[in-house]
């Protein structure tokens, strides 16, 4: 967000948080895109505050958030003296989590993967109304190819990501038989290592797909410690990833910090990803 959107975001989570009746002295800003991540101190509680034209994503991410407590899933919780729910207030969605405190230790590979494991079947418990994974791609393949909302994107580049998403979305989903609900996004940003051990955070990303697209955001080594794993459809599902992450960075209103060099980046880790796949 630019400053002037981000000290009303920051305020409208500090004045929301207090009206509940958290007390809150002081707010730091941990993360700032196209939403931004607070803690609020002393209460120690985590906002995060997104314009309210996200606000049907944030009720998606609680409601998720919320199932998953309930089968003791590795997840990141709610904040437990507020009702589950997401609040609107000065143009911003606001909800409200438990603050962990960080442990500096790298989580092994081994851990990695059997929190993504934990995860999986925690959400193989539950029942919820989630896109397919083919849906995002078809997002993002609609903001390639509309020159209106990438017009800085090469031609050249554009019909990269275009035949990598389509031709990609096409294959990885012909056996959906073995699909469930997934993380979405679980890449190393997205799992915090706590003293509760592993958690993953930023579930508004649940959707529907086979293990290996979950797989494809984690550290390579993390797919040889879970059992089952395809991993040549991990490759093909890496690519894909790294297809939509390059789609978004081009878009004209993209607001990820170092976005042009974001965009260097994603392009050339799709065709090092393409390049594993092989022919064809």
């Amino acid at each position: 967000m630019e400053p002037l959107e981000l000290g009303r975001a920051v305020e409208a989570g500090r004045a929301t948080a207090s009206e509940l009746g958290l007390h809150v002295d002081d707010v730091v800003v941990i993360n700032n895109s196209d939403r931004v991540v607070l803690r609020l101190v002393p209460c120690d509680v985590l906002a995060r505050v997104a314009p309210s034209g996200h606000l049907a994503g944030s009720e998606f991410e609680v409601e998720v958030a919320h199932r998953l407590t309930e089968v003791d899933a590795p997840v990141a919780e709610l904040e437990p003296r507020l009702d589950p729910r997401v609040h609107v207030r000065d143009g911003f969605a606001i909800s409200l989590w438990t603050y962990y405190e960080p442990v500096g230790s790298q989580i092994a590979p081994a851990d990695y993967a059997d929190a993504l494991l934990r995860h999986h079947a925690a959400l193989r418990q539950i029942d919820l109304d989630a896109p397919h994974f083919t849906d995002r791609v078809a997002g993002a393949l609609r903001e390639v190819n509309d020159l209106q909302q990438s017009p800085e994107l090469p031609d050249s580049d554009r019909e990269l990501l275009s035949n990598t998403l389509s031709r990609l979305s096409t294959a990885i989903s012909i056996g959906k038989a073995g699909d469930q609900l997934l993380h979405g996004e679980p890449h190393p940003g997205n799992l915090l290592n706590t003293r509760r051990g592993p958690l993953f955070v930023d579930l508004a990303t649940c959707c529907r797909g086979p293990v290996e697209f979950d797989l494809a955001h984690a550290p390579e080594e993390v797919a040889k410690h879970y059992a089952g794993a395809d991993h040549d459809l991990i490759h093909r599902c890496r690519a894909l990833g790294w297809a939509m992450f390059s789609a978004w960075r081009w878009r004209r209103d993209d607001q990820m910090p170092d976005r042009d060099q974001r965009r260097v980046e994603g392009l050339n880790q799709v065709r090092a990803a393409l390049d594993r796949c092989g022919p064809g």
